[in-house]
């Protein structure tokens, strides 16, 4: 008989890691027709296993600030990179009508809403209340997934799934400039340095309008190497979508070299690449490869997450901020996407639901943890909680009428909720000339 000893930490690892992977290629078909969703079961796994007594470690983010930056900015990267491989609607400005409305009017009017909550109502300073603003503004790229439009050519692009799939992609960048305006704040004018020249020319000009360029550049230059060189040559052949993820480091590593906006870069990039050559099937390739990363690296996360919570995430809460982040969830920016949304052609089911699924989730993370290591903030475990306890709610609330309210949508459009996606007929292969 053989003895049996503790076993080797490495395979307990590997054993668990081999299980996250077959979760992750399982759990979205087994979900799909369920009022459950990917993140709830991962954040449950995660408080499971941090709730064990074997298990010592504890998973807080602000224990390990530079990792949580790390993690949770290649997560979203990555997802970003997804979402611009995946929409089909030509870039016009008139096409993208619902995305420019969500930017430029509902995203301000959350900051500004969350800004003055957080001042007035929940006590914080000018400076933490306007850096919760820009974190709990932007709808996640993340964690959206499920009322985003499908893979290429996958003809489910109506009002609502392109509108919060293109808002996810592009309001991470222009979020931004409002993170930086809270660091410069809490940095430049505490000392008195003049702020507002630097901030404007610096981190809304130039970093906005470079990553812009950057990102159409780098796209265009994969799209031509991709598609366009002489076929035994062209990256397309390889058949390997790998290449996308090599575009999404190099748009983002040249950008934030360069003191641009890397996700702004990252998803112009996708959406360039795409153009390149729209219905090639290895868009199909590029997009799979891409969220099979984002699921094991998001699941990952979320599984932290999870045991974060169990290990006194939200100790610094106080019954204000749990009222706060309601209201974030089921006031802000549900009103402030049916303002942004006045006008707009589209039906009301359409606008309630672009309106209500303002998915919070890693991109706030990811803000909170970049501001907080470029500054000092008295309120910075208060604000760890309060965006968690947000993300928290936003994960349950979302993930659990996510799947009913889109299979409503679908019906009341004449499309049958539980079709299956075929691949589109007339795709080229890999070898085939663009």
């Amino acid at each position: 008989m053989p003895s049996f000893s503790t076993p080797d930490p490495y395979i307990l690892w590997l054993t668990g890691a081999g299980v996250l992977i077959a979760l992750v290629a399982w759990l979205p078909m087994a979900l799909r027709k369920l009022p459950l969703s990917l993140p709830i079961i991962c954040i449950g796994i995660g408080a499971a296993i941090f709730s064990l007594p074997a298990v010592r470690w504890q998973p807080m983010p602000f224990d390990y600030p530079d990792v949580t930056e790390r993690l949770t900015e290649f997560v979203v990267i990555i997802a970003l990179m997804g979402a611009g491989l995946k929409l089909d609607r030509i870039f016009r400005w008139r096409h993208w009508g619902v995305t420019w409305r969500l930017l430029a009017i509902t995203m301000p009017l959350g900051i500004a809403a969350i800004t003055l909550l957080g001042a007035w109502w929940l006590g914080l300073g000018w400076i933490a209340a306007l850096l919760l603003g820009a974190c709990l503004a932007p709808t996640d790229p993340v964690l959206a997934a499920d009322v985003q439009v499908g893979p290429p050519k996958s003809n489910d692009e109506d009002e609502v799934r392109f509108g919060l799939t293109s808002e996810a992609g592009l309001n991470d960048g222009f979020a931004f400039p409002f993170v930086h305006l809270a660091i410069v704040l809490g940095t430049l004018a505490a000392t008195g340095q003049p702020w507002a020249k630097t901030w404007v020319l610096e981190n809304v000009v130039w970093e906005v309008a470079v990553g812009v360029g950057a990102g159409w550049l780098i796209g265009k230059a994969f799209g031509w190497l991709t598609f366009h060189v002489p076929a035994e040559t062209k990256l397309a052949a390889t058949g390997d979508g790998l290449i996308a993820v090599a575009a999404t480091f190099v748009s983002y590593g040249l950008t934030e070299v360069v003191h641009a906006y890397g996700f702004l870069s990252v998803f112009v990039t996708a959406l360039a690449l795409r153009r390149s050559h729209r219905d090639h099937e290895f868009n199909h390739q590029m997009h799979a490869l891409t969220e099979q990363v984002e699921r094991i690296a998001m699941m990952v996360l979320l599984i932290l997450f999870g045991g974060a919570l169990v290990d006194g995430l939200l100790a610094a809460l106080r019954w204000t901020d749990i009222v706060a982040a309601a209201l974030m969830i089921l006031i802000v920016r549900p009103v402030t996407g049916l303002i942004g949304l006045a006008g707009f052609r589209a039906d009301r089911s359409e606008k309630l639901t672009i309106a209500f699924f303002g998915i919070r989730g890693v991109g706030s993370f990811y803000y909170l943890a970049y501001a907080l290591n470029r500054m000092e903030l008295a309120e910075a475990d208060r604000l760890w909680a309060i965006v968690g306890i947000t993300v928290l709610f936003s994960i349950l609330l979302h993930g659990l009428t996510v799947t009913p309210a889109m299979r409503l949508l679908d019906r009341q459009h004449g499309r049958d909720p539980d079709r299956t996606a075929a691949p589109p007929p007339g795709l080229q292969g890999p070898a085939a000339e663009s």
